[in-house]
């Protein structure tokens, strides 16, 4: 297993996936915290216009979601843990809510980058749906574009930690993230 610094996993080892599941400072967040994660990238996708800005996805212009793009090493980490900690870590079955967060910019989605990733995808969610009592509603498919969020969204809940919505919202899910995958985490 690798012992050195994530910074030194060279990056053409690395894969990727986009991921949609509410806010995308929470899923930064949770992210950041799993062993063999490279780099969580908040960032904007699935939507029709270009250049997207924060302000433009949470008024609703261009329905893009708040997304994060996770690159990883899946000689550490496979795409299938990094699938099935998404399905565990918010709701799959609320059409464009997560918690208090509403609109279709929190919307629950799926975005590989290559075709060889689309079975396991497809077996991921088959295995989710026994879990969820109501039909999981999460938006599958290839990514078209990946646009990332403006740099003060980065890294966002190391770096304001006091902000309110860090206290009441993300912690509280990081610290059950903890206890209950504490295998899987650095």
């Amino acid at each position: 297993m690798f012992q050195g610094k994530w910074y030194d996993i060279p990056m053409s080892k690395t894969h990727s996936v986009v991921l949609g599941g509410g806010c995308f400072w929470c899923l930064e967040a949770f992210y950041q915290l799993l062993r063999g994660v490279v780099e969580v990238t908040p960032g904007y996708a699935g939507g029709t216009t270009a250049n997207p800005t924060y302000e433009k996805v949470c008024s609703g212009i261009g329905n893009h979601a708040e997304v994060v793009k996770v690159d990883f090493d899946p000689e550490i980490i496979s795409l299938t843990t990094i699938l099935e900690f998404f399905w565990a870590v918010h709701d799959p079955t609320t059409l464009n809510r997560q918690g208090f967060d509403v609109g279709p910019e929190y919307r629950s989605l799926i975005y590989f980058n290559d075709d060889s990733d689309a079975e396991t995808v497809s077996d991921s969610l088959k295995s989710a749906q026994i879990l969820w009592p109501n039909p999981i509603v999460t938006e599958i498919r290839k990514l078209d574009i990946f646009y990332p969020a403006e740099s003060y969204h980065k890294n966002f809940f190391q770096n304001n930690p006091q902000k309110a919505y860090c206290q009441v919202i993300i912690n509280p899910k990081l610290a059950e993230i903890r206890k209950k995958y504490s295998k899987l985490l650095r």
